[in-house]
């Protein structure tokens, strides 16, 4: 691989493109031939290995997979991040705000590894929390939008409980998650509870960073996700890993392999601060029975 982050962004360019025309029921060959291309040369697109993408070919495809104006809009956004130079991505100015590009990351990792210091993950939050987080930040939206926001949280979570190769979630939360108050005692009594029952599962391992451990890596880091993508048979990577790391301003996702193997020594050493996975279910219950109080 590269090591321009702009593929990352034609990686996930074509695997909508190929979800688009699987959902149609087209081969390659059907489908190259309806836009006058090589089916060899669709097939470098869904791999993400066409570096500019003419757009003439870019939107014959997504009218020929009926894809809508907003959906259109999002995957030229992709197109033209995808031709970018750069190591790093931030794709917030090119990509509509209500394409969520992160989720279509997630959807596909097989082992999701993540630091927060401030709030329960989304793939960990009960509804209830959920929704005080929603509140929170989008205070302007709809009952309708509101409640499609928290549905739309609660669906990415069948990626780790499925029953069938679900994901393995790797979790490490600092204290301050547990002593933040959302939405009150109640609402973080229920969320704690939930967060020490999914430690139970054998694919998920959430371990607490205690205070009195301070900055194991000398300085306070904000939350990340380190997103992994499995081998294939032969024992090559599917896709090579990726860090997500959010902030104020916009998300970042890095695949530069120095960046991505930073941040994997990063989480190893708060690893080693963090309780076990059995003291931090004890801490877990014992602060739940605070709130509950």
């Amino acid at each position: 691989m590269s090591e321009n982050g702009s593929t990352l962004a034609r990686r996930q360019l074509g695997k909508y493109l190929r979800d688009g025309r699987e959902g149609c029921g087209l081969t390659l060959q059907q489908a190259s031939a309806l836009i006058q291309r090589s089916a060899s040369t669709l097939q470098r697109i869904e791999k993400g290995a066409v570096a500019n993408l003419r757009e003439v070919d870019l939107e014959a495809l997504c009218k020929i997979y009926v894809f809508d104006a907003d959906f259109t809009s999002a995957m030229k956004g992709l197109a033209a991040q995808g031709s970018e130079l750069s190591w790093w991505c931030e794709y917030d100015d090119v990509i509509p705000k209500d394409f969520d590009f992160f989720v279509g990351l997630e959807a596909s990792a097989q082992r999701l590894t993540t630091y927060e210091p401030e709030l329960v993950p989304g793939l960990l939050q009960s509804p209830a929390y959920a929704s005080a987080v929603f509140d929170s930040c989008c205070p302007e939206d709809t009952a309708d939008e509101h409640a499609r926001r928290v549905q739309l949280r609660m669906r990415r979570q069948s990626r780790i409980t499925r029953k069938y190769q679900p994901a393995t979630l790797d979790v490490i939360l600092r204290e301050s998650v547990l002593r933040g108050i959302v939405g009150g005692p109640r609402i973080m009594a229920a969320q704690l509870k939930h967060l020490a029952d999914f430690g139970t599962r054998p694919n998920i391992s959430i371990r607490i960073l205690p205070f009195n451990v301070g900055f194991p890596l000398g300085e306070a880091v904000g939350p990340f996700v380190i997103l992994e993508f499995g081998a294939d048979k032969l024992g090559q990577l599917i896709d090579p890993p990726v860090v997500y790391t959010e902030s104020f301003t916009g998300d970042l996702y890095l695949a530069k392999p120095t960046a991505v193997r930073r941040y994997h020594e990063a989480y190893e050493t708060l690893r080693r601060c963090a309780l076990d996975a059995e003291a931090s279910r004890a801490m877990l219950r014992k602060v739940a029975k605070e709130y509950a109080a």
